[in-house]
């Protein structure tokens, strides 16, 4: 193998360590790899050279992607150039279709080969993608287990690895939450638009619940790649607030009570950790409505789709209101017993996730294409 570059792309923050844990273990069985691509601070520190920060591009939603579209187009055309220069090894894109699938469409014609660890999730909405992804990716890395399957039934290369979170947590099996009733997790994602929408609406539950049950205190979580004084813009300072860093933020849900979050990474977080969460999501109508228009799947949360019925309760569009918030609060705090019936159905995911370490067996995968080359694209 001569040929020493990966260019790996990442595009949202909740990816960010994900990759970084990727590049550490490909460094440690290489030392001599280098890493260009896009990625945020966790895979900078791990010696990515960044030709754009993820950061720059965390948007959600059609309409706020058609505001960027002039910065994304630039983006492309740098990353093209540096891609036809620098001829890379192999492509290691993560998540982000709407941008990755354009960096995968490039390598093909370059006769790079490409693997897609974190899957766009073709199988819950735009299932037209998967002729893309056959034709112009290699391998598919896939981090849930009904993935699999879904992916090989279109003829897709693609395996089963684990879930990295899996990897991320040192807590005790128990313990720890007896002592810490009082609290609720705030889980306001870790995008900006979605933290706007979201976290005052949040907040104004968590003043509610806080004078039915004047002993709470509210764990407002950061999320990796946010900064903290963005979160203090839609969240009032309040004696039964706290601001947690994300560093802290495992340990703080798992001694969470319950929780409120946003749509996404952390509500499979929850789920492993064994916290109840409602979750909530806001997008603009347009987004909204043709995002409806092409979702084929019940739930929007992991855990809902993971075990095929609603878990934690959904609030989308105008029901992520205040009073649907409490009143879904309310009913895990009123009735102790009904929160723990969820986390013993959260046991189960935590079970179907299974102990596999999804970052080295994407490693042998990416060492696998890169001594092999490109098998199924342009010659």
């Amino acid at each position: 193998m001569h040929n020493k570059l990966v260019w790996i792309n990442v595009c949202e923050a909740s990816a960010d360590n994900y990759g970084a844990m990727l590049m550490q273990e490909l460094k440690r069985r290489d030392p001599d790899l280098e890493f260009l691509g896009m990625g945020g601070p966790a895979m900078r520190k791990q010696g990515l050279k960044a030709v754009f920060r993820s950061e720059d591009l965390s948007l959600v939603g059609l309409t706020e992607v058609f505001t960027a579209l002039p910065r994304i187009m630039g983006y492309l055309k740098t990353i093209k150039k540096l891609m036809h220069e620098r001829r890379p090894a192999a492509l290691v894109l993560l998540d982000a279709p709407d941008f990755n699938f354009r960096l995968a469409k490039m390598a093909y014609n370059l006769n790079i080969p490409v693997l897609y660890y974190i899957a766009p999730q073709v199988w819950a909405w735009r299932k037209s993608r998967v002729r893309f992804l056959k034709k112009y990716v290699d391998r598919i890395a896939c981090i849930f287990p009904f993935e699999q399957a879904f992916f090989r039934n279109y003829g897709i290369k693609a395996d089963f690895v684990g879930h990295p979170f899996m990897e991320t947590l040192d807590l005790p099996e128990s313990g720890g939450k007896e002592d810490e009733k009082s609290q609720i997790a705030i889980l306001p994602g870790s995008r900006k638009k979605e933290i706007s929408s979201l976290l005052p609406i949040f907040s104004r539950s968590a003043d509610l619940l806080h004078q039915a049950f004047p002993d709470l205190v509210f764990n407002i979580i950061q999320a990796p790649g946010v900064q903290m004084d963005f979160l203090k813009k839609f969240c009032p300072q309040k004696p039964w607030f706290r601001f947690i860093s994300s560093e802290n933020r495992h340990t703080t849900i798992r001694n969470s009570t319950a929780a409120m979050a946003a749509s996404g990474t952390v509500t499979l977080e929850c789920s492993v950790l064994e916290v109840p969460a409602v979750v909530a999501y806001k997008l603009s109508w347009i987004s909204f409505l043709a995002g409806r228009m092409l979702i084929h799947v019940n739930h929007i949360s992991m855990p809902n789709l993971i075990l095929g019925r609603e878990i934690f309760p959904e609030l989308i569009q105008s029901r992520a209101n205040v009073n649907n918030i409490v009143s879904a609060m309310r009913i895990w705090l009123d009735n102790p017993q009904k929160a723990s019936q969820v986390r013993s159905d959260l046991k189960k995911i935590k079970a179907l996730l299974g102990n596999k370490s999804a970052t080295q067996t994407c490693a042998d995968q990416i060492f696998y294409l890169m001594n092999k080359g490109k098998t199924n694209g342009k010659n």
